[in-house]
């Protein structure tokens, strides 16, 4: 919508061909505990600031609200229960792009041609749970973290929360606020933690200054206010960080709970998962557990190799070779949403639409 909405501020109008059947319903259905960890002033998207009446955390529902303001903002050209099936080329035509959907309930099927087309499905596209041995006999269940609501469901249940990246510390401190009889998470890869505002400042601000930066430096300058406002962890089972935020642009663990829940030892930490058995499971190391409940927060995969048939725009992990809103190697195919970032996905979106837009606009003068 950010692309779209870019692209008619300067004179271009396109068509969103969304999934869901209704704008933002990919937010909506999100846990019910969620808050953006990116403030405000910069979680707007392209041209249209979220407005001031919003808090400085968006809940989860005032998400969804901004985005269909957005639309009617625009008067945007959204077409929802619309699947994108494949992408395809065809140079010799006047429309070289070609876009086959399948529709769900009165929507049909059908084929798009177009003069540019604009891949905003993100990283986020298709949650992924690791194919771990043991999936076939496990009693319990067994949900990705974009299926979870709230604890409800998990009262007086032992929970396995496994990944400890920000939707799996906060489901876990959602699930010991809730009433589970137990919460653990599974680390394989220790995050660095820093609190949502250090010194009163919301660390999106700092980030986008740091980014700014060379790595070396906000790396350093992150670990001290880390241990400053955090501290050690490790005395709780937190292993300590295994990666450099502004070196591998991986983002750290944002803190809004999960470490005082920690500290009170209201959720534990175990080992990297290994197998699955019909009890529970089996750590890193031989430790065997029986849990009622696993949630994987495993993340995503991009799905892209699913419906474009221009392999050679992507590299060897299915991303964009090309960067956010800068042509791809095929003449009028852009993407945008697929930044790796510690400044935030929201407010990259807004650069790389107003970036898009440009770009397309010099590129139809051109054809």
């Amino acid at each position: 919508m950010s692309a779209a909405a870019a692209l008619k501020h300067r004179g271009i109008e396109s068509v969103v061909l969304e999934r869901d059947h209704a704008v933002g319903g990919t937010w909506a259905r999100r846990y019910d505990r969620l808050r953006l960890h990116t403030v405000r002033r910069f979680s707007g998207l392209a041209h249209f600031p979220i407005p001031t009446r919003y808090p400085t955390y968006l809940s989860r529902d005032d998400v969804v609200e901004y985005l269909k303001e957005y639309v009617r903002h625009f008067n945007l050209q959204v077409v929802t229960g619309v699947t994108v099936r494949r992408v395809r080329t065809e140079p010799t035509s006047e429309h070289p792009w070609v876009v086959e959907t399948a529709g769900s309930g009165s929507v049909n099927a059908s084929v798009w041609r177009a003069r540019v087309v604009v891949i905003a499905t993100g990283q986020y596209r298709d949650p992924a749970i690791p194919a771990w041995p043991g999936r076939e006999i496990y009693r319990g269940r067994l949900l990705h973290s974009t299926d979870y609501a709230n604890a409800f469901p998990f009262a007086q249940q032992r929970v396995l929360v496994v990944g400890a990246g920000n939707s799996g510390a906060e489901i876990a401190t959602d699930l010991a606020d809730g009433g589970a009889t137990l919460v653990a998470v599974s680390v394989r890869t220790p995050p660095p933690i820093v609190p949502r505002d250090p010194f009163g400042m919301p660390v999106q601000r700092t980030s986008i200054l740091l980014s700014a930066l060379p790595p070396s430096f906000a790396n350093r300058f992150g670990a001290m206010t880390a241990r400053l406002t955090i501290g050690d962890l490790t005395r709780y089972g937190m292993p300590k960080p295994d990666f450099a935020p502004y070196t591998t642009r991986r983002v750290p663990l944002i803190d809004v709970g999960f470490v005082d829940a920690l500290r009170r030892g209201r959720v534990s930490i175990r080992p990297a998962l290994e197998r699955l058995t019909e009890p529970g499971v089996i750590f890193a190391g031989g430790q065997s557990e029986a849990f009622d409940a696993i949630i994987a927060a495993t993340g995503f995969t991009t799905g892209l190799e699913s419906f474009i048939d221009t392999r050679d725009v992507l590299d060897d992990l299915n991303e964009p070779r090309s960067a956010s809103g800068e042509p791809a190697v095929r003449p009028g195919l852009y993407f945008v949403g697929f930044a790796h970032t510690l400044r935030g996905h929201l407010f990259e979106a807004n650069l790389a639409s107003r970036r898009l837009a440009r770009n397309v606009e010099r590129y139809l003068r051109s054809a």
